[in-house]
This record gives C-alpha cells, sequence and structure tokens, in this order.
C-alpha cells in the first residue's frame, strides 16, 4: 500500500472555503458543477492542501496546486502546459517538496520538461527482488536532491528527438539496527551516493491532447548514460525505458488506454536506490513503491474510462508487472493489478481532472492482500 499518498488526504473543501461570503461560495459551487467549457483557453489553477498523521512522521501539512495554460491561446491544437508543485512538512522535521514542468511551445515545435524535488521523508524498505516478505520491513530516512530536465524538438510529423539528463544525490540513515538494510552485505549503495544520468529521447505524439486522451498513440524511448563523474564506488551505467500508450474511442462516453512500462539498468555497482521499482499512483496501483526491486522491470495495464458527463467520469483498470534481475521473460510470473476510480473535472475544457483509485494486487500466504488508495491530479497515464 503507498502509505505517503495515504497520509496525504487532499480537501477539495479549500475550493469552497476560500470564497468570501454565501453569494461568492454558491458562484464557485455552481461553476465547479456546472458542465460548460472555458471557451476563452485561459489559465487555471487548482490548489489542494494536504493533512494527515502516521507514527513515523507525527502530523504532516502542506499543500499542493496545478496551474495549467496555454502557450498560444489562438491555435487550438497547441498542447496544454502544466506546472506541479507540492510542499508538506512534519512535526519530525521532515520535509517534501517537488516542482515540475510540462510545457508545449507555440506550434507545438518543443516539449520541455523539468523537475526540482527535496525529500527528507521515510520510507519502508524490504529488501531487493520480486519475492521480498513484509516481515522484512525496515524503516529507512531518505534525504533526496533531484534536478532534472529534458528538451525534445519536432522533425517529422509527430516525431520529436531530444535530449535529457538527471543528477540525483542521495543519503539514508537506517534508525533501527538488526533490520535488512543492515545486515544484507548484498545491498549496494547503503550510505548514498551521487549520479549525473545524461541521455537521448526519441518520441512519437499523436494523441488528440495529452491530458484526457481520446484517440492516439504515445510512445517514448530513452535511453541514458552515467559517466564515471564522481569515482570511487558511485554508479555508472546506463538506463533504459520504454513508455507506450494507446487509446481508442470505443463510444462517445467510452475509451480504451493501453499502457506498458520497461525498464532497466545496467553498470557497476547500481545502487539499491536506482533500481526500478514496482508500483505507483501510474503504474501498477496496489502496491508499494519499492516493495519490489530489481534490475530490470516489464508493467502493462489496461484500461475503460467512462466519461459520464463533461464534469465527471469513472474508470476501471487491470494491470500485471514485474521485476527481475535477468533477461528470462518466460520465468517471470506476472503479479496482478485491478481497481476502478472515479473522475471529477475540475477543467472540462483542458480534460483537468482529480483522479481517486482503488486497486488490490496479489495476496503472499500470511501477509494482508496488497491494495492502495490514490488521490491524485491528472490520469495515471
Amino acid at each position: 500500500m503507498n502509505k505517503e499518498l495515504l497520509r496525504k488526504i487532499f480537501a477539495l473543501s479549500l475550493l469552497i472555503l476560500i470564497s468570501g461570503n454565501g453569494f461568492s461560495q454558491m458562484k464557485l459551487i455552481k461553476k465547479l458543477l456546472s458542465n460548460e467549457a472555458d471557451s476563452t483557453r485561459s489559465s487555471s489553477f487548482l490548489p489542494l492542501p494536504a493533512l494527515g498523521y502516521a507514527q513515523e512522521t507525527g502530523v504532516e501539512i502542506g499543500g499542493a496546486g496545478l496551474y495549467s495554460f496555454y502557450t498560444d491561446r489562438k491555435d487550438s491544437l497547441n498542447r496544454i502546459s502544466r506546472l506541479n508543485g507540492m510542499v508538506t512538512v512534519t512535526t519530525e522535521k521532515q520535509s517534501n517538496f517537488s516542482l515540475r514542468s510540462d510545457i508545449w511551445t507555440p506550434g507545438n515545435k518543443y516539449h520541455l520538461t523539468s523537475e526540482l524535488r527535496y525529500r527528507n521523508f521515510p520510507f519502508n524498505f524490504y529488501g531487493i527482488g520480486n519475492s521480498t516478505l513484509q516481515l522484512n520491513e525496515d524503516p529507512i530516512t531518505q534525504k533526496l536532491f533531484r534536478l532534472s530536465a529534458g528538451i525534445e524538438k519536432i522533425f517529422f510529423k509527430n516525431s520529436y528527438t531530444g535530449l535529457s539528463f538527471n543528477y540525483e544525490s542521495q543519503r539514508f540513515e537506517d534508525k533501527i539496527t538488526g533490520g535488512i538494510f543492515s545486515i544484507n552485505p548484498d545491498i549496494i549503495g547503503k550510505a548514498g551516493g551521487r549520479v549525473l544520468f545524461m541521455g537521448i529521447t526519441q518520441m512519437f505524439d499523436s494523441r488528440n491532447t495529452n491530458t484526457y486522451t481520446r484517440k492516439g498513440t504515445f510512445l517514448r524511448l530513452n535511453y541514458s548514460y552515467a559517466p564515471d563523474f564522481f569515482g570511487a564506488d558511485q554508479f555508472s551505467g546506463s538506463l533504459f525505458r520504454v513508455d507506450f500508450r494507446n487509446f481508442q474511442s470505443l463510444s462517445k462516453k467510452l475509451t480504451l488506454g493501453l499502457n506498458a512500462d520497461y525498464q532497466s539498468i545496467n553498470g557497476s555497482n547500481v545502487p539499491f536506490y536506482l533500481l526500478p521499482q514496482l508500483g505507483s499512483d501510474e503504474m501498477m496501483r496496489a502496491y508499494y513503491t519499492g516493495r519490489f526491486r530489481d534490475q530490470n522491470l516489464l508493467a502493462l495495464q489496461s484500461e475503460i474510462r467512462l466519461r459520464i458527463n463533461p464534469r465527471f467520469g469513472m474508470t476501471t483498470f487491470i494491470g500485471a508487472g514485474n521485476v527481475y534481475s535477468d533477461c528470462k521473460l518466460k520465468l517471470i510470473r506476472l503479479k496482478p493489478s485491478i481497481g476502478g476510480g472515479f473522475r471529477y473535472f475540475f477543467d472540462v475544457e483542458k480534460g483537468l481532472n482529480v483522479r481517486i483509485d482503488y486497486s488490490v494486487g496479489e495476496q503472499n500466504p500470511g501477509e494482508k492482500r496488497q491494495s492502495g488508495f490514490y488521490l491524485s491530479l491528472g490520469e495515471a497515464f
């Protein structure tokens, strides 16, 4: 279960409370429930508070926000650009900050992405491989700094080529001695380290929109290499990723989405924190991120989306995937993921929504069934 997401209870009521009197509240409620789209293609901003509690963090407070806009409002084909931000702090002096951008320039000639993230927060470590046990749960404190950016330019119709870089610095502290993290000698990178990936990207994108897609195909191939910049026993090697998505409109209200994700990391001294991890709020929902991690990852999912009306929607999804240490795919037992969810479209014209999902996965002998509740902004893929 994704405990970090469970701790964050996003209260949509803030959108009503920020208005100053009963009359303005009624106007805001009417706007939030109206089925009419904003034909002016104006920018929009959605703020959401975060409030939660957990034993290892104490009280956690903060907020998140999504700002969306067009770089060319006159061009009806210009894709939607977005800025996402989140910041939370806890009474145990932990913090989590992230700022991400996804920008499409006029004419969709360039696609620019970036991420700035700082994280001083605990997570649960279970070991490496696709058969880790719940009883080996070991809480670890992570201090992460990440800076990444990418630029892609269109050269042919729907075809983009670009460059990417990603710098990470990580440190870890195991406050409970005797756990699997401290006693297992095969775990590389216990103290943390630094890595700089530089990559090339090839992308094909024929989607009708990059938010609530109803038809088209998206394929991104990225190969990144990490030179031996930092010496000592730091990681040096390569990372290869494939992200494939296809959408078919089954009727005016029904859409079928297919998604495949493949990741493979190779090189010397691959630290545990760079290994691909199964489970997130986007792929293989139901699995705690990092419960299963290894050198390679393969995951597939399909989703049927029902747009009940312009403001509300529902979905059901099923997925299968796993991590593994070699290329013997025929020996991999895929783990299941199945669930459904509800959608509220706070921006009808742009297809931007608040996503609420619940999913269940496998149940190992003697353990509770894997499950997860997710509250996020935007579709899973």
